[in-house]
């Protein structure tokens, strides 16, 4: 199925030969670095923003707040992992080509790209991933936002991908991150409130030396002098 339309009138490919065109104007080592960044770069830097992002809310005030945050990020790669599978029966159902075989001009700065094209496996994984960062932390989830968006810049500069294969990409990682945010953190939280309250794995999700773990329900509710103790104080058991 082409499904989409390739004649030279679509807006989508005039966008994509402009996009694309201004590699005639860029210097060659531009356009290597360019390649590099968006076949590699930012997805590295997407990796390393979910790591950092993940450093930080260990150090939440209690356990619970802890948990919940680290669960927020994990879904972050998981529902990355989840929008690419979800997109193997998508691109064979389309089938649409690499525009380069379609249209002739186009400058292709990456090799190899034999797969169909829509829709883009790259969008798909950044998009997700920033938005399960913006679900876990509003700063660190805008900063993955805009590393998605010029991975999507990228894709098309480097005439690998129709501008429409980007906003599909888009689409699908925004959701699935979204729409399955609610059932992930239904899943992930208790595992990781678990994982916190183990003395040898625990800091993978909260830092001990932060603040208390928060009592479960069950217990008996704190009276005002014990609720104003030194935190320090109280015992870390649950």
């Amino acid at each position: 199925m082409a499904g989409l339309d390739e004649s030279g009138s679509n807006p989508d490919v005039g966008l994509l030969y402009d996009i694309n065109g201004l590699t005639q104007e860029t210097p060659h080592w531009l356009d290597r670095a360019m390649a590099f960044v968006g076949e590699y770069g930012l997805l590295l830097a997407l990796v390393l923003l979910v790591v950092w992002c993940w450093w930080g809310l260990r150090k939440r005030g209690t356990l619970d707040d802890a948990a919940s945050s680290v669960a927020a990020v994990v879904w972050a790669p998981l529902a990355a992992g989840i929008a690419v599978l979800v997109n193997v029966p998508i691109r064979g159902f389309v089938e649409r080509p690499r525009p380069f075989r379609d249209h002739s001009g186009l400058h292709v700065l990456v090799e190899g790209k034999d797969d169909f094209s829509f829709v883009s496996d790259h969008a798909t994984l950044a998009m997700a991933i920033g938005a399960g960062l913006f679900v876990a932390h509003r700063k660190f989830g805008l900063i993955g936002l805009g590393l998605a968006a010029l991975e999507g810049f990228c894709r098309v500069f480097m005439g690998v991908h129709y501008p429409t294969d980007v906003i599909g990409g888009f689409a699908l990682g925004t959701a699935v991150a979204l729409l399955l945010s609610p059932l992930a953190m239904a899943l992930l939280t208790p595992l990781a409130r678990t994982v916190g309250r183990s003395r040898r794995v625990g800091w993978l999700v909260w830092d001990r030396k932060v603040g208390p773990v928060a009592a479960p329900l069950s217990e008996k509710t704190p009276s005002p002098a014990e609720a104003t103790a030194d935190p320090d104080e109280r015992d870390l058991a649950a």
